[in-house]
């Protein structure tokens, strides 16, 4: 089974480095739903492999010029704060319960249908954006939105281990409609590591992580995401984008009517 779980990591791997989406979306409801790991084992696992998978898309795109490091900041201002409080709160819930796996796995199937019609819906945000790039009010509260997006994304990425690919390069694309694609992948891509290192060390401290499986996804994932990285900048996602958003509507439905 090691070896599928390695084959798993490597094509989810080069997804996240390709489209910077991808990560928990994929990954954590296929170790729920395929391989049958308890949620909270498979959100603590897959936060500690997006951390040092993400790591090495990171290291690729800030070589390349890709990572707007004062959005970054902003993000984890507020990202970082919120979920360590959202590690307390689950400090607090009885550990590996059907109560635990139960609201893991709503919260789950909730995040993934947010960041399918972030994916169905980013051209249309962006557009409205470009169209009101220039208004005072757009300009002068992109900072302290961006902030407390980043606070929404540390709980939700906390809880479910899903949100920092496509919703965060959703917000950003209507935040920053004049930054480059790339840039803004390569922006989100850098925050989700102290984000996804954060929340996953707190599972560590309330026991929800498997470091055999975490081996072998990263044994797959980093070659693969390394590969990714560099040909984001050549290959179109028009086709890759429609599919995954399909596919996370799919897994999204299964996991909250389960």
């Amino acid at each position: 089974m090691d070896w599928m779980f390695t084959l798993s990591g490597f094509v989810v791997g080069a997804i996240v480095g390709l489209t910077g989406v991808g990560g928990g979306s994929l990954m954590t409801p296929l170790l729920v739903l395929v391989f049958g790991v308890h949620p909270a084992t498979a959100v603590g696992t897959d936060l500690l492999y997006a951390a040092i998978t993400k790591a090495g898309g990171t290291f690729v795109h800030a070589k390349k010029g890709h990572v707007d490091w004062r959005i970054t900041r902003l993000l984890a201002s507020g990202s970082i704060p919120a979920a360590l409080l959202t590690v307390w709160g689950l400090s607090f819930l009885p550990k590996q319960s059907a109560e635990v796996s139960h609201v893991i796995s709503v919260s789950l199937g909730i995040a993934l249908l947010l960041t399918a019609g972030a994916i169905i819906f980013r051209h249309q945000l962006q557009t409205h954006a470009l169209a009101h790039a220039d208004d005072g009010a757009h300009t002068q509260l992109r900072a302290p939105i961006t902030v407390a997006f980043g606070a929404l994304l540390g709980v939700l990425v906390t809880v479910s281990s899903v949100g920092a690919g496509a919703l965060g390069v959703a917000v950003l694309f209507y935040l920053y409609p004049r930054l480059p694609t790339i840039r803004i992948i390569g922006s989100d891509v850098a925050h989700a590591v102290p984000l996804t290192l954060i929340a996953g060390l707190g599972h560590w401290l309330l026991g929800s992580i498997d470091w055999s499986l975490l081996g072998s996804l990263l044994l797959g994932s980093l070659p693969g995401i390394w590969l990714g990285s560099h040909a984001s900048a050549k290959i179109p996602d028009r086709i890759l984008r429609p599919i995954l958003a399909c596919m996370l509507l799919l897994i999204g439905g299964k996991l909250i009517a389960q």
